[in-house]
């Protein structure tokens, strides 16, 4: 063999040792919106599974395997949604901690469930995510209609006999959290004055605004992102409407109040127990401000997403997504947001809901 062909040989050798070095990691990903209008959330999701991978890794990994992240952008869109899972499942990803929007995580589901990929999502609300039969499908967040059960409730016991107005953005989330709410309020013997969907994207609702002034709205409920929540709000205030905007869980966001400014005042809205006042969480939370990041909203959930994962791969002592899933379908976790569990539809075992107030820029728990 003469010079050449030693090189050739000891590249081909080292592609080969690399091509296995390389398959000694375990993929994990997060998907969601990274650009466009709700990227707030985008980020929040990246930040959390970057300190988890950080976190594991330095821990020695998952059975002595190294993690190796991946980041897909659907911007909330659907179709993008199904682009990105595709790419995912091109990358080797064995677990993605996706997507943020119900509208994208659940044809993303999909291709994860073809593809042999857990998908646990710590965002999506939507009740039809988890009722697909799906045993790869989890999420760390409540449903849709747990939600709107207690807005439902609590607006049929405040806003009885006052002029109760429901919209939604007709998304996945939006429209699934208004019908749900609508749902529980008319179960309790209440009638809303008005029903009504509106554009996600626009930037003048005033049309929108006239009509709430029409009806003498005494609160509208918002089935929506924080972006249009907080152009209503503020276009609210200056027709004059006084009416106090309920919503869920993606108005939990500082950006909200940055649109709204003291328009936002009073705002309500559904979100599990802050995480960040979990004791598991104190020292993660710790970092995250050290490194001069506020963890809120979902940032923990996908950090905690990644730790269950982790701990079921360790547990099942492979990546293999039926011995993987029957381990999280049958064993508890401790993780950053508390101890999760899941059903047999991959919704969790203990879900819970609770009341967060706007008040002079910030949002906290109605104790």
């Amino acid at each position: 063999m003469n010079m050449k062909h030693t090189l050739l040989a000891a590249s081909a050798a080292a592609l080969v040792l690399g091509a296995a070095a390389a398959k000694a990691d375990i993929v994990v990903a997060t998907a969601g919106p990274i650009t466009g209008q709700y990227a707030t959330f985008g980020e929040q999701m990246k930040k959390g599974i970057e300190l988890a991978v950080q976190d594991i890794n330095a821990a020695g990994g998952i059975n002595g395997e190294k993690l190796k992240l991946e980041v897909g952008d659907d911007a909330c869109d659907p179709k993008q949604a199904v682009a990105v899972a595709n790419q995912l499942a091109k990358a080797g990803v064995k677990f993605v901690a996706g997507h943020f929007c119900s509208g994208s995580s659940i044809p993303a589901s999909q291709v994860y469930a073809e593809e042999g990929m857990v998908q646990i999502s710590p965002a999506s609300t939507n009740p039809k995510l988890t009722e697909q039969g799906l045993s790869n499908v989890f999420r760390v967040c409540g449903r849709d209609d747990q939600q709107g059960t207690i807005a439902g409730k609590y607006l049929a016991d405040t806003y009885k006999g006052k002029n109760i107005v429901i919209l939604h953005d007709k998304s996945a989330y939006g429209k699934g959290l208004a019908d749900e709410t609508q749902k529980a309020l008319n179960a309790a013997g209440v009638k809303e004055v008005l029903y009504e969907a509106y554009t996600a994207g626009e930037k003048d609702y005033s049309a929108l605004v006239s009509k709430l002034k029409q009806v003498g709205a005494n609160v509208v409920y918002v089935g929506g992102y924080h972006t249009e929540a907080g152009l209503l709000a503020r276009q609210m205030k200056d027709q004059g409407v006084s009416a106090p905007i309920v919503s869920g869980d993606a108005l939990v966001t500082n950006e909200y109040w940055s649109i709204t400014g003291p328009a936002g005042e009073g705002t309500m809205m559904t979100f599990g127990p802050d995480p960040r006042e979990m004791p598991d969480a104190k020292a993660v939370v710790e970092r995250f401000r050290k490194a001069g990041y506020e963890p809120e909203g979902y940032t923990l959930y996908t950090y905690a997403a990644l730790q269950i994962y982790a701990e079921a791969v360790k547990a099942a002592k492979s990546t293999d997504v039926a011995k993987v899933t029957a381990e999280l379908h049958k064993t508890t976790y401790n993780t950053v947001i508390g101890t999760i569990g899941f059903d047999s539809k991959g919704d969790l075992t203990t879900p819970a809901y609770v009341w967060y107030r706007w008040n002079d820029g910030k949002y906290a728990q109605v104790k």
